[in-house]
């Protein structure tokens, strides 16, 4: 094998490799950001800072008091009629691209006279999390779940 070759092969590794390292965040860049109907019951997903939710009725205990706590809402909708589903039991994970996550209950909470799920979760660093949810409702036998895509950016 000659130089060239050798060279040839290592460029040629280090582009599949670089390939092959790009493609979750790829994928990730492509997914729903906010939005998805699963089992006909349409979910819109927000994130926003606590301090945001400050002055608000105490929501699932208060607002932490330090680290860099984010709100996780969730709003569902039944995607035929376009009711309002408010009686559902909805649990969330966040969680950083290849690591574990701790679920959590999103508590039912008024938002504009209208109830939504929501409660706070630690999203400390910029980049791509998963947020996957898990939505249960009375009288349907199925348990529906959703993961989106979320692009955290630093405050």
């Amino acid at each position: 094998m000659n130089i060239r070759s050798v060279n040839t092969f290592w460029k040629a590794a280090l582009v599949v490799m670089s390939m092959a390292m790009l493609n979750p965040i790829a994928a990730a860049a492509s997914a729903p950001e906010n939005f998805q109907v699963v089992d006909d019951v349409a979910i819109y997903l927000g994130i926003m800072p606590a301090q945001l939710v400050r002055g608000h009725p105490k929501m699932h205990g208060g607002v932490p008091a330090a680290g860099y706590e984010d709100h996780v809402i969730v709003a569902l909708f039944d995607n035929a009629t376009g009711r309002r589903i408010e009686d559902a039991q909805v649990t969330a994970a966040v969680r950083e691209l290849g690591l574990g996550a701790e679920w959590k209950t999103l508590e039912p909470m008024p938002v504009a006279e209208a109830v939504t799920y929501g409660n706070y979760f630690d999203i400390p660093r910029e980049g791509i999390y998963h947020v996957q949810l898990r939505i249960r409702r009375p009288g349907h036998p199925r348990l529906i779940e959703a993961t989106f895509t979320h692009r955290h950016f630093k405050r």
